[in-house]
């Protein structure tokens, strides 16, 4: 946005001010100017605002409006971290202007405090075809129950984070906005629906949510309060999602054999000189780039000019056409917002007909595997001049790894295990943009753009005697080398079983060596292997363990902790069912309480789960 004397109510030299501070600002900058703004609308003057030196003398933050009341509740529901390092950043905020504040996982309040809550703020992401996150199940299930409390004095707002590249484009969040004001609630602020790039949106959001709840007269105390400085500070690292770290490739293989029909990368990154560091259980962020020949066939498809220099973003960066679609924006996902978009700036009557409604499932169908060459193509969209099309496009997402590699046991150092994703679909060859980049461009000495992203809902267990059982086929099995590479590191005598598999030993087995002398050292207890292709009859990880039911159901009573970490939609799911079945058949269960058993160990965290 860029203020113009013309049309707004500043003068040009304001304008200009204006214009040259805005774009650098920081988010929580943003956050503090807004309240700050606020304020003076109530004092009716503008005070000079804080310096640095003058906050240290400032020890107290200033109270709430009177008629607001102090209790603030804030609860987040997160599969990988994103909506709690959100509701953490929210918390700290609201507790820097005198609020008092609960934050919580939704897996772990107690719901029958929630007549009691006057503010409620709820975050949270959507897993799949519309699911909550793992943490926020049984809330999401008490809130939709006839258990629900009227909530008539409550006042609550609702930040989803999502990706609209699937269906059910933030349903979860949506869902607890509609349920709390069926239950009465007050919606104070509209509810805000992230996508991927979030950081923006979730900052106007809270900015929005500060004043709601009266951040007129605290608003000097956001930054005068030397507790809140250091606690945002404290969670800012030098890099992050926004200022990803240049990590140097240290070494980049091939984990399958000679025959394979798979190809699966382990690569080694070097954090020297970051300040990152992350634990077992934890993500890494990587920026990809984009498949060059890809690049190429849009700038033939287009006939556009890829030395073109086209402005990327409202900070005014500026990029060839070719760069920008190498490094900036997202060439391989379609979505419904896209196309709407699209349909706009074009004249053509089928993809019209397409966005209608009662056509869902004609779209759904179109969507599933095109991209950007196909639209151009299919609905000859070469005549759109290069910047209006590709400033329709969402910046390209990180791509998020679970970390295989222990921080103990190799300092400054990332492992990663991802495999590559090629396949042929609608006519023509489709790559996985990160994989593909991993696997065919990438080589020792160059670096790639990362970042870390903590995981608290996935993470091993405090007490280091407490038996673990982990479950992880193909590079599921990630994490898991993590635990055990730390579990070895820091002298851990908890039991440990592994279930892996793939499809043929000779050539699948990730990490054989690894497992083999951590197995002769002690260090993992046993473990159970499944290869789907080397018999007639394809056996999973599933199978194994049923046929080990009596001996997991007693790890089970022992007090193990389960964890499983792969594809959600198959191999999450049958997981799911076999361990239903084995507390049905070793400990005379119903199915009803089998169910029950298997959420009440979610809540306890004690059945933790790493999907995708």
């Amino acid at each position: 946005m860029e203020f113009q004397a013309t049309n707004s109510p500043f003068t040009g030299e304001q304008a200009e001010l204006l214009n040259r501070l805005l774009p650098g600002l920081t988010e929580t900058q943003r956050i503090w100017l807004s309240g700050y703004l606020t304020a003076s609308l109530h004092t009716g003057a503008i005070a000079a605002a804080p310096t640095v030196a003058s906050s240290a003398a400032v020890a107290e933050p200033a109270a709430p409006v009177a008629d607001v009341p102090k209790d603030v509740t804030v609860l987040f529901g997160s599969q990988t971290g994103n909506a709690q390092g959100l509701a953490k950043k929210l918390a700290q905020q609201l507790t820097a202007q005198g609020f008092d504040v609960t934050l919580s996982s939704m897996g772990d309040y107690k719901t029958n405090n929630l007549k009691k809550v006057h503010n409620l703020f709820v975050l949270a992401s959507t897993q799949g075809e519309g699911d909550p996150p793992d943490n926020a199940i049984p809330f999401y299930e008490f809130l939709h129950s006839k258990r629900a409390p009227q909530l008539a004095e409550t006042k609550f707002a609702v930040l989803g984070l999502g990706d609209t590249s699937y269906e059910f484009f933030c349903q979860t969040g949506k869902d607890f906005d509609k349920r709390l004001e069926e239950l009465g609630a007050e919606r104070i602020v509209p509810r805000a629906d992230c996508d991927v790039d979030f950081e923006e949106q979730a900052g106007e959001w809270i900015g929005q949510v500060l004043s709601a709840l009266g951040e007129a007269s605290a608003a000097a105390s956001v930054a005068a309060s030397p507790t809140a400085t250091a606690s945002v500070n404290e969670e800012a690292s030098p890099y992050s999602r926004t200022n990803p770290f240049p990590a140097e490739v240290l070494e980049n293989l091939n984990l399958n054999g000679r025959g394979s029909d798979q190809e699966t990368r382990h690569v080694e990154l070097s954090l020297e000189g970051s300040g990152l560091s992350y634990e077992p259980g934890d993500s890494l962020g990587v920026y990809p780039q984009n498949h060059p020949q890809l690049v190429e066939d849009i700038l033939q498809a287009t006939g556009w000019n890829g030395d073109e220099t086209i402005t990327l973003n409202k900070n005014g960066d500026t990029a060839s056409v070719r760069d920008a679609l190498l490094h900036h924006y997202e060439i391989t996902v379609l979505t419904k917002p896209l196309l709407e978009k699209v349909a706009g700036l074009a004249d053509h009557e089928q993809l019209d007909a397409l966005l209608e409604e009662g056509r869902a499932q004609d779209l759904r169908a179109y969507l599933q595997g095109r991209d950007l060459l196909d639209l151009i193509q299919d609905y000859g969209l070469g005549s759109i001049p290069a910047d209006e099309l590709l400033s329709l496009l969402r910046k390209i997402p990180a791509r998020l790894y679970s970390i295989s590699s222990s921080f103990k046991a190799s300092p400054d150092e990332v492992h990663l295990t991802v495999r590559k994703v090629a396949y042929e679909q609608h006519g023509r060859q489709r790559y996985g943009v990160c994989s593909v980049h991993l696997a065919e461009r990438l080589e020792a000495g160059d670096t790639l753009p990362v970042y870390i992203q903590h995981n608290d809902n996935f993470k091993l267990p405090q007490d280091a005697s407490t038996p673990i059982i982990m479950i992880g086929p193909g590079t599921g099995v990630a994490p898991f080398r993590s635990f055990i590479a730390e579990r070895e590191e820091t002298g851990a005598e908890g039991k440990s079983w592994l279930f892996f598999g793939d499809r043929r030993f000779a050539t699948d087995f990730l990490y054989q060596t690894e497992w083999q002398r951590w197995l002769k050292d002690g260090v993992l207890t046993r473990m159970d292997v499944a290869f789907s292709r080397d018999s007639d009859k394809k056996v999973y990880v599933q199978h194994r363990m049923l046929e080990r039911s009596r001996e997991l159901y007693e790890w089970i009573q022992e007090g193990a902790v389960l964890y499983v970490c792969g594809d959600e939609k198959h191999m999450a799911n049958d997981v799911h069912l076999t361990l239903e079945q084995i507390l049905i058949q070793e400990g005379k269960l119903s199915q009803e309480a089998a169910a029950e058993y298997l959420s009440t160990m979610l809540q306890q965290k004690r059945y933790q789960r790493d999907v995708y």
